[in-house]
């Protein structure tokens, strides 16, 4: 038989509020009390009924993350800096993978009326002005990372000045023919990293003078051998680029290896940059944008926590910033 909140009383000689008000970290206890009912609990290796502290508290102690695709590198860092955030506090976590725009539906429907969690992180996706209204209904703060709503918190980086400091720095090494390659810029996900990206990409050729050419821009599936195809494609142009700015770096090695396909010397001949700076991209020596993604999972947690505790009136919007990390990827244009 399971240990109660009245064997804890009993062990400790006090009344059942008292040790409810330990377990809540109320101030109005004495601390010779407090040492006491903490003593009760560990010796009788009691442990609070979270349904029966939700009705005490008011609160679940529980943060939600919902994640798209959470196996991907850049979510992967992202969780890990959130996990870091939580470790550190009275609050569990619980993670809800995205793989589908109906699952996406369901969990932004089910957790306001629910109330399953206190708070809620959403990475990389968008909400509809329907599903804040329902978040701010049910009183659950939520934090947006890498997405945006003009109504919701928010901790983000600008993608579009990363790919404007990705092509200048290509640009600066003389070249003017340079590619970008990327995931669907339409998706039902609605991701706006890359179409941020893809903008930078265009006003960075525009501010360079460099004509927009169509063949130039390819878009695919995510992921390496996508972007191994698409370098194929580039590289058999009868123009081919001498530089290929890539949307992530895993689609910036997939360039690399269409490059050693086709014989073709990095960066001697070709320069590629990626985005993101994940662990890949400093083992394959990559030029690239890094984007602070571990700390924009911690810093999202901070920024809900606040919310949690001391809810303001207009949302806060936290910009992180990027840096362009050269590697042996890029060199003068050939």
């Amino acid at each position: 038989m399971s240990t109660t909140i009245r064997d804890v009383a009993k062990r400790a000689g006090v009344g059942i509020a008292t040790v409810s008000r330990v377990l809540n970290n109320s101030s109005a206890v004495k601390q010779e009390t407090r040492q006491r009912v903490l003593q009760a609990i560990k010796e009788l290796d009691y442990t609070p009924n979270p349904i029966a502290r939700r009705l005490s508290t008011g609160q679940t102690l529980t943060i939600g993350v919902i994640v798209p695709f959470f196996t991907l590198p850049d979510f992967v860092k992202r969780l890990q800096g959130v996990q870091q955030a939580i470790s550190e506090s009275k609050y569990d976590l619980i993670l809800f993978n995205v793989e589908s725009i109906e699952q996406k539906d369901r969990y932004f429907d089910d957790l306001p009326r629910n109330t399953r969690v206190d708070g809620v992180l959403i990475i990389a996706l968008p909400l509809t002005n329907y599903q804040v209204s329902q978040f701010k209904a049910a009183n659950i703060p939520v934090v947006l990372i890498d997405a945006v709503h003009p109504e919701v918190h928010q901790v983000y980086v600008d993608h579009a000045e990363g790919a404007k400091m990705a092509v200048r720095h290509l640009v600066s090494l003389g070249h003017r023919k340079i590619a970008f390659v990327s995931d669907y810029l339409e998706s039902p996900f609605e991701f706006v990293a890359t179409k941020q990206r893809y903008a930078g990409y265009r006003e960075a050729l525009n501010e360079a003078q460099l004509p927009f050419r169509p063949e130039y821009h390819l878009q695919g599936e995510f992921g390496r051998e996508a972007a191994r195809k698409m370098g194929h494609q580039l590289l058999s142009l009868e123009d081919p680029p001498t530089a290929v700015f890539a949307g992530s770096d895993t689609q910036a090695i997939g360039v690399l290896e269409a490059a050693r396909d086709h014989g073709i010397q990095v960066p001697e001949q070709l320069s590629v940059v990626g985005y993101n700076d994940i662990r890949d991209a400093e083992y394959m020596e990559l030029t690239t944008i890094r984007q602070p993604l571990y700390e924009s999972g911690f810093e999202a947690v901070k920024l809900l926590f606040q919310e949690i505790e001391e809810p303001s009136a207009h949302p806060q919007k936290k910009e992180l910033p990027l840096e362009l990390i050269v590697r042996k990827t890029t060199a003068p244009s050939p």
